[in-house]
């Protein structure tokens, strides 16, 4: 079978291998790769900043949705044709993750990934993909979508309230959706009017320009008449302090993700005086993800495919990422 294997460190080191075809064990079921999805994860692996001690070469890439092609001894979760989704941390079914399941069991490293045509992975690590979404569209699912879900739960969002996204990548484009769905009001920002634009035509209330207003921490206030916004959905990381600045007494700042940079200056009294719930968000458990799907379903929410890539090109892909030029998600096709 095809495998798209990293034997440095770089985009430029992606080539299509041929390796043998896994088979599955009990317990296990063989998926047929239909359409993987990438995460900026992803990116921050192969550049080498994010597991610099990752042994190579090693396979990209955790979320991916496929069809069930062969099935172990003992499984009855699923049957040979059905339309699956891998967890991306294999052996999170339910409850708080462990020290353990967080250490050894994710997809895309150190696990196996996903952008080969045929991967093996637990019966009880896949739920079903939803019937209303192409194979594409589930592969955005197991890390965009929980995430930005989990973040809202977490910060217990309720109708009526407002939540600041970041950008327009997959978790803040997600987050949007999810919290209009529940009712409440969204600030996004961006750094151009034609995403700007994309932005409102998905429900979006307000934006903010964060490259004419470096200092947006004051126009999230205004826009919220002094008070502040009830949620961040922090995907930046760097701009830490000016969220702490941009959310209400007692709100909530989800920390997510890490797109410009690992480190942040912060002020702890931003922290102290105020009251700020700040918490780091690490995706969903199996269970979390099958809600996640069922509250999508319910209110009819797509992902924004931003764009399509085949295998041979999945490099392509990855440079459109680390050029920032994406809005959605970044599909690979098989």
């Amino acid at each position: 079978m095809r495998a798209l294997q990293a034997d440095a460190f770089s985009i430029a080191s992606l080539k299509i291998a041929d390796v043998p075809t896994p088979q599955p064990k009990r317990g296990d079921i063989l998926v047929r790769v239909k359409a993987a999805s990438l995460n900026y994860r992803d990116l921050a692996i192969l550049s080498g900043s994010y597991m610099p001690n990752l042994k190579l070469p090693y396979v990209p890439s955790s979320d991916a949705c496929g069809v069930v092609e062969a099935v172990g001894e003992d499984v009855t979760r699923f049957k040979v044709g059905d339309r699956v989704v891998p967890v991306y941390i294999q052996g999170w079914r339910d409850g708080a993750l462990t020290p353990e399941q967080r250490a050894g069991g994710s997809l895309g490293a150190p696990l196996t990934g996903v952008l080969q045509d045929y991967v093996v992975v637990p019966a009880e690590d896949a739920v079903a993909a939803p019937d209303y979404l192409s194979d594409a569209e589930a592969s955005t699912l197991p890390i965009a979508a929980l995430t930005a879900w989990t973040c809202l739960q977490q910060g217990g969002l309720q109708p009526g309230q407002s939540v600041l996204v970041q950008g327009t990548g997959g978790v803040a484009l997600f987050a949007a959706q999810f919290a209009r769905a529940a009712g409440a009001r969204v600030i996004g920002l961006t750094s151009s009017e034609a995403k700007a634009t994309l932005m409102r035509g998905m429900g979006v209330d307000t934006v903010i320009n964060y490259r004419q207003t470096p200092e947006w921490a004051g126009a999230v206030r205004e826009a919220t008449g002094g008070r502040g916004v009830d949620i961040v959905v922090e995907t930046t990381g760097s701009s830490l302090s000016q969220s702490l600045s941009a959310v209400r007494f007692n709100g909530f700042v989800g920390v997510i993700g890490f797109v410009g940079g690992m480190e942040a200056p912060l002020n702890i009294r931003q922290l102290i005086g105020p009251m700020i719930r700040m918490q780091g968000v690490v995706v969903g458990s199996r269970a979390a993800l099958e809600a996640t799907m069922r509250m999508m379903a319910m209110h009819g929410i797509k992902p924004l495919i931003d764009s399509t890539f085949p295998l041979e090109r999945a490099a392509e892909g990855f440079a459109r990422m680390e050029r920032g030029e994406h809005s959605g998600k970044i599909v690979i096709s098989f």
